[in-house]
């Protein structure tokens, strides 16, 4: 994905309209998935809305319609990728948290390889290892 401001975001969860899930033009499912709600609870929210304020709903729906963008058919590679841009979109003091803790345990893992590399255990084994070819 192209950066094209120093304000932009690689973030890929965005709201899009999901034209592959949709019934109409793919909005209610756009918003359930940007929201990460079951797209019937949408859709029964748009039609109790549509009964009630018709002519505002007709007309955002449709406006929706023509400037969201179609939801990209690869916009994630892997469905930990999207549950991990959905949290951050959603939560992301607990996914920093999460990144955090990753990070702790990189550097946990790297301290105790440097320690074992520095070792004159790791030297000699690597002398016998040498030798024995």
């Amino acid at each position: 994905m192209v950066l094209n401001s120093p304000f932009s975001s690689p973030n890929p969860h965005k709201l899009w309209r999901n034209p592959a899930s949709g019934k109409v033009f793919g909005v209610c499912a756009g918003m359930a998935d940007y929201f990460g709600l079951e797209p019937f609870v949408v859709r029964a929210v748009a039609v109790v809305g549509l009964i009630i304020f018709s002519v505002p709903m007709l007309v955002g729906y449709f406006l929706l319609a023509l400037i969201l963008p179609a939801r990209p058919p690869s916009l994630y590679r892997s469905p930990s990728e999207e549950e991990f841009w959905r949290a951050v979109t959603t939560r992301p003091d607990v996914t920093m948290s999460a990144v955090r803790h990753r990070f702790r345990d990189l550097e946990k893992r790297l301290r105790s390889l440097e320690t074992h590399v520095s070792t004159s255990e790791f030297e000699v084994s690597r002398a016998i290892r040498d030798l024995e070819r």
